[in-house]
């Protein structure tokens, strides 16, 4: 594969922490207008309005400046209402059936399959039909934006979404020379958050992001090595075991 294992290991050093849940919020302006963003903080005596799930991009007001806030529910799954038999049957994959879409997008984009499989574990959990609070969609959690850009025309359907997330993470290795550390950071914060930091963005969420993916993928790798070299011992054990128990002419 196009990087190795200790490239993984090495940003390990990211400090691996749950991160916090933002619920969308509306916040209302004492000019009697309305924005909404993602979450909000105190920094400074500013208060800043984040616009997504990273601290990258923000506006700032004075506390004057506004009225209070609401929480915005989760936007449903989509606008259809389909039974729940149908719906159990497109919000999860078969192990075997993800596992082959995930190797053929690897191999199209060199990119080891056990990656992918982190990624989507970290993002959805297999989940076809996640919708994060920010808008994300789909096993890789497109955003619309992302989606467009790699000609996912929806996001739901699991191969389209595999593509176009393998297409996106293969051009961020491309863009940070194989630095699987940043090319996870730019996929959680954008790339934009990445190069203003020459490195991993700062960011709570985005630092335990990153090591839960990198976590997980050690984790795929190891036990994929171990069956390795238990498969290997086998074929080289039955086959003495066999010689050693034929008569002798």
């Amino acid at each position: 594969m196009r990087f190795r294992l200790h490239l993984a290991a090495a940003a390990l050093a990211c400090t691996a922490v749950a991160c916090p849940a933002f619920a969308a919020e509306r916040v209302l302006l004492a000019n009697g207008f309305d924005m909404r963003c993602n979450h909000h903080a105190q920094v400074g005596p500013m208060v800043r309005l984040y616009t997504g799930t990273g601290e990258a991009s923000y506006i700032e007001f004075r506390p004057e400046e506004i009225a209070g806030y609401e929480t915005v529910p989760d936007p449903p799954p989509s606008l259809a209402a389909p039974n729940s038999k149908s719906l159990r049957a497109e919000t999860t994959l078969s192990p075997a059936d993800l596992h082959q879409m995930l190797s053929e997008a690897g191999q199209q984009h060199n990119l080891d399959a056990d990656l992918l499989a982190s990624v989507v574990k970290a993002e959805s959990n297999g989940n076809t039909r996640a919708v994060s609070r920010a808008g994300a969609r789909g096993l890789m959690q497109l955003m619309p934006g992302t989606a467009a850009e790699q000609g996912v025309n929806d996001s739901f359907k699991a191969d389209e979404n595999v593509r176009g997330g393998s297409a996106y993470l293969n051009n961020l290795l491309i863009r940070y020379h194989d630095n699987i550390a940043l090319a996870l950071a730019a996929y959680n914060a954008g790339p934009a958050a990445v190069d203003k930091y020459h490195g991993i963005p700062p960011y709570h969420e985005t630092r335990a992001y990153v090591a839960r993916v990198i976590h997980e993928f050690n984790r795929r790798v190891t036990a994929r090595q171990t069956q390795l070299r238990q498969a290997q011992t086998r074929e080289v054990t039955f086959p003495l075991a066999s010689l050693q128990s034929s008569p002798t002419r």
